[in-house]
């Protein structure tokens, strides 16, 4: 335990200011995440640009492709985030049986595709666990943008994965981050979850005032 210990100090102490950089925000966007607030996109958007470039000086490469994703998927987000004219925002909800599968899709053809990459075109030591971590981060980050709950679930499970892998490529200030991102991701789903109610028990009450009236 001690030497655990001894080697997350030493790579603290190692940690470049782009490191930190990209962590506070990192940090920042999942609180904004959790509070369901917009402004998660920017401030994620500029955090992963500088994790790109982290992450391939260390050859995680389908952490890169990830992080290249995340920055897409950001732009899409946010645009479907915003209010659009003449329409209301997109409310948290659950998925339904179509978005679903398609997260399934995203998560095990993800998984396939990321490893055969990894396997043939570049020197990665670590291809299942990369892809995998990758794969479902993938299928979470599409739940969120479509404002799906279960974005949490799935950002989870890729997050539990993760934090070993960063420790083994001695990104230990990313593996508290991400430690840091799953306790968050409970108490978002939480939150989400209560939202939920909430807005379901004002349908039920604007329901009932219609009948009466």
């Amino acid at each position: 335990m001690q030497n655990w210990i001894d080697l997350f100090i030493e790579q603290v102490k190692a940690t470049t200011w782009l490191e930190w950089t990209a962590v506070l925000l990192g940090v920042t966007e999942v609180l904004l995440a959790k509070a369901n607030k917009v402004w998660l996109y920017p401030t994620g958007i500029a955090g992963t640009l500088i994790s790109i470039y982290l992450l391939l000086n260390v050859a995680l490469y389908a952490e890169c492709l990830l992080s290249c994703y995340y920055v897409v998927m950001s732009f899409y987000g946010w645009y479907h985030w915003v209010k659009k004219r003449n329409e209301p925002p997109v409310k948290v909800s659950y998925a339904n049986r179509q978005e679903w599968i398609v997260t399934l899709l995203i998560v095990f053809a993800g998984w396939g595709i990321l490893y055969l990459l990894l396997i043939n075109f570049t020197q990665s030591t670590v291809p299942v666990w990369d892809s995998w971590v990758s794969s479902t981060a993938w299928a979470g980050m599409w739940l969120l943008a479509r404002r799906k709950i279960e974005n949490w679930v799935l950002l989870n499970v890729s997050n539990l994965f993760a934090v070993p892998l960063l420790f083994h490529k001695n990104l230990a200030l990313f593996a508290l981050l991400t430690a840091f991102l799953f306790v968050v991701a409970i108490f978002g789903y939480l939150d989400w979850r209560k939202i939920i109610k909430e807005e379901r028990l004002k349908e039920e009450q604007l329901l009932l005032n219609v009948e009466v009236a």
